[in-house]
């Protein structure tokens, strides 16, 4: 069997500034039809950034579709036509101060490919030197520096519960062999 749906229509139900939604109905691989409900998302970075081998920046916010404040790597949506290091780099200082001397992408991903087009970027980032902070009007972030092995550990224990963040400090760790 062919893995593959042929769309057939599409709708545009919602436009919004971070996401659209459509509602698409497509042809399955046994010949049947079936919708599929898209969110469309332009694209996103997220960061580790690492002060020293031991140590990672990390920031803490309220996410109201969570209902609570996570504490997460940094991260923010691609501008159109946008690279992802410079969005990862502008992200990083707009939220942390850090501006990344060095910059290694890591691995990207798809975050709900279920239902979202969101493609994520995530990049270590090393030999941080600080920038003047201009941050969005919108956002209220707490920047806490927390050793890699407590960032695995608040995993573990539910403190750290965003997955962009277990991902990026997994292999970041991985990358360091900080932890026992």
């Amino acid at each position: 069997m062919k893995l593959f749906e042929k769309t057939l229509s599409s709708r545009r139900v919602f436009e919004g500034r971070i996401v659209n939604l459509r509602v698409d109905t497509v042809e399955l691989p046994n010949g049947k039809t079936s919708t599929r409900e898209v969110i469309e998302h332009r694209g996103a970075v997220a960061v580790v950034p690492m002060v020293d081998k031991r140590r990672v920046v990390l920031v803490r916010q309220f996410r109201q579709p969570a209902g609570r404040v996570l504490l997460e790597i940094p991260a923010g949506g691609l501008e159109i036509g946008e690279a992802p290091e410079d969005c990862a780099r502008r992200e990083l200082v707009e939220e942390t101060g850090y501006y990344p001397k060095k910059l290694t992408k890591m691995f990207y991903s798809y975050l709900a490919p279920g239902y979202s087009s969101e493609k994520l970027h995530t990049f270590l980032a090393e030999d941080l030197h600080t920038e003047s902070k201009d941050g969005d009007p919108d956002e209220f972030l707490e920047i806490v520096t927390v050793d890699l092995c407590d960032a695995v550990s608040m995993i573990q224990t539910g403190e750290i519960a965003d997955a962009k963040s277990i991902c990026g400090i997994l292999l970041a760790d991985r990358i360091y062999k900080a932890c026992p």
